[in-house]
C-alpha cells in the first residue's frame, strides 16, 4: 500500500454507501509502521492540522488520518438521526473496519485517539486484539463524568450563542451535523452510564494513556482505570495540560508518542506472537 495524499473512499456499512474523507501522511513505505489516528468528539482530518505528519515523519511512520461519518468531508449524519449510547461502539466495531477494508488495510497498525477518538481505539483493540500493534489513547474516555458533561453542556450553549457554528464550518462541511451528533449523544440521559470499563480487560497490545491535570472534559481517574484495567498500559500526566495536548503540547506529545511505538516495534515479539 502507498501513500495517496487526501481523497474519499466510498465505504458499505449495513445496507448503506458513504464517503469517507482520508488522507495518507508520512513515509511513503509499505514496510513502515502504520499509525491510524482517531480524531475527538468535533475533530475531523483539517483539525488535526499538521500534528499526524511531524509525528509520523519524525517517527518514520506511514500515517492514515480520517473523519469519522458525519465529521469533516465525510458524508453527513442525516440530520433527524440521533447517536445512540452505542455509537463509539459501532464506530470501532463496525465502521472503522469497513474504512481499513475500503483502503486495503491489512492489520497489524498502531492506533492514536484522542478525545472520543481515544476510546474508540480502546474498544477496538479489545474487539480486534490480533489486529492492533498498540494503542496511544489522548485524553480518553472510559466511563461518563460530571465535569465532562458540564463541558459538553458549555458547547451547546456556545453553539447558540456565539460563532461556533462559524469556527466549526472552517473544518466540517455540515457543522451541524458534526455538533450535534456528539453533543446530543452525550447529553442524553441514557448516556450516563456508558462506559467501557468491562472492555479493557481484553486489550492486549501496549497502550499509552495521556491525560492532561487541566483537561475539562475529564480527569486523571479516566487514564487511572485503564492502568487499572489493562496490565501493559503506561500513563503520561501533563501538567498544566486541558484536553487537546496536540494543540497544547504538540512537541511533548509527539516525542512521547514516537517514543513509544519505537521502543515496541524494536521489542521481540510477545512468547507466542502477537495477542
Amino acid at each position: 500500500m502507498s501513500r495517496a495524499g487526501k481523497g474519499l473512499v466510498e465505504v458499505r456499512l449495513a445496507g448503506r454507501t458513504m464517503k469517507i474523507e482520508h488522507a495518507w501522511v508520512g513515509m511513503d513505505d509499505p514496510d513502515a509502521p502504520l499509525a491510524i489516528f482517531l480524531h475527538e468528539g468535533l475533530g475531523s482530518v483539517a483539525l488535526w492540522k499538521d500534528w499526524p505528519a511531524r509525528v509520523c515523519d519524525a517517527g518514520g511512520l506511514r500515517g492514515l488520518v480520517y473523519s469519522r461519518e458525519g465529521y469533516g468531508a465525510s458524508t453527513p449524519r442525516p440530520h433527524d438521526e440521533r447517536w445512540p449510547p452505542t455509537f463509539m461502539h459501532a464506530e470501532a466495531q463496525d465502521a472503522l473496519p469497513a474504512l481499513l477494508a475500503a483502503l486495503g488495510v491489512a492489520p497489524r497498525y498502531w492506533l492514536v485517539g484522542h478525545s472520543d477518538g481515544g476510546s474508540i481505539a480502546l474498544i477496538h483493540a479489545a474487539r480486534f486484539p490480533e489486529r492492533v500493534a498498540g494503542v496511544v489513547a489522548i485524553a480518553p474516555h472510559v466511563m461518563v463524568e460530571e465535569v465532562a458533561l458540564a463541558s459538553i453542556a458549555r458547547a451547546r450553549d456556545a453553539w447558540q450563542s456565539t460563532d461556533l457554528p462559524v469556527r466549526l464550518g472552517r473544518y466540517h462541511a455540515d457543522p451541524a451535523s458534526a455538533f450535534f451528533g456528539w453533543n446530543d449523544a452525550w447529553l442524553s440521559p441514557a448516556f450516563r452510564d456508558w462506559s467501557i470499563e468491562d472492555m479493557l480487560g481484553a486489550v492486549r497490545c501496549p497502550v499509552l494513556a495521556i491525560q492532561g491535570t487541566d483537561d475539562e472534559y475529564g480527569t486523571l481517574a479516566q487514564v487511572e482505570r485503564i492502568r487499572d484495567r489493562v496490565p501493559s498500559a503506561v500513563l503520561l500526566v501533563l501538567d498544566g495540560c486541558g484536553h487537546s495536548p496536540h494543540r497544547d503540547e504538540p512537541d511533548a506529545l509527539a516525542r512521547a508518542v514516537t517514543d513509544f511505538i519505537s521502543r515496541h516495534e524494536l521489542a521481540p515479539p510477545p512468547p507466542g506472537g502477537l495477542q
